[in-house]
């Protein structure tokens, strides 16, 4: 060994502090390093539950929409049966309609036959009567 390796404050102690510190330098990267992929690990775990948990939320959106929308066909279904069964009754109504006014139209016709009828043959009495009423004032003129 050399006189300076020997000194106490010599070189061969700075070598060995420098190395002391690399160590412990090397030491603390590792560390850091260990740290930095905890925690990146962590970050990642958490990014995945949000992940599976947004999935989860959308999945019982697209659930609740769905069951809303077949709320809503069923609902619109029960409305236009509703309807189709009241425009089947209206249908139907209007059908008696017209078959009790083309009976009352028949029997306004016939009742206005039979008052054409009756005023003709009224008029033929009336007529008639006249004649006889002319003829007997033209027997009695004829008499005197």
């Amino acid at each position: 060994m050399s006189a300076e390796a020997e000194k106490p404050g010599g070189l061969s102690s700075e070598v060995e502090a420098a190395g002391q510190r690399l160590q412990a330098a090397a030491t603390a990267a590792r560390q850091a390093e260990e740290r930095a992929t905890a925690e990146i690990e962590a970050l990642e775990a958490d990014l995945e539950r949000l992940r599976a948990e947004r999935g989860r939320d959308i999945e019982k959106l697209k659930l609740s929409h769905e069951e809303d929308l077949q709320r809503e066909r069923e609902a619109k279904d029960q409305a236009l049966a509703a309807a189709e069964a009241r425009l089947g009754e209206i249908e139907a109504q209007t059908e008696v309609a017209e078959r009790r006014i083309a009976a009352a139209e028949e029997r306004a016709e016939t009742a206005e036959r039979t008052i054409a009828d009756e005023s003709a043959r009224a008029r033929e009495g009336a007529a008639g009567w006249l004649r006889e009423q002319i003829e007997q004032i033209r027997r009695e003129a004829g008499k005197r």
